[in-house]
């Protein structure tokens, strides 16, 4: 037994902000619970100094939530030349929806390009099932 097994993984607070993808809809038209649709939409891609500090690497899952839900999905550098620390990007799908707050400030619109959440890796957890979601 290692003294490592008794400390919860790093956890950071993010922005995250949603985008579209020709990829993601291209799938999404072929089949909305198939495999693909998946690996391209429940992924959050963020700034690799966050990565450091999460302690993950391209491809592990990480767990995303917010008062308004919890996702895992498979953690992403963003390839962005600029660093955006406190920045993540997720594809718009649902995914990033279960995250996004029901509060429209009155205007009866979600917030759906800007919301918090944390963000803490999970290791080995599988991403969350579209079926899950819904």
């Amino acid at each position: 037994m290692g003294f490592g097994q008794f400390l919860a993984a790093p956890e950071i607070k993010l922005k995250i902000v949603t985008y579209r993808d020709v990829f993601q809809n291209t799938a999404q038209e072929t089949s909305r619970f198939g495999e693909d649709y998946e690996k391209l939409s429940a992924v959050i891609k963020l700034d690799p100094k966050d990565m450091v500090k999460l302690s993950i690497k391209e491809g592990e899952t990480v767990v995303v939530k917010n008062a308004f839900g919890k996702v895992v999905v498979t953690a992403q550098s963003s390839g962005h030349e600029e660093a955006h620390q406190g920045i993540a990007y997720m594809v718009n799908g649902p995914w990033s929806n279960a995250l996004v707050p029901d509060e429209t400030g009155g205007t009866g619109v979600p917030k759906f390009k800007d919301f918090e959440a944390t963000v803490q890796g999970s290791k080995g957890e599988k991403v969350t099932g579209i079926r899950d979601i819904f």
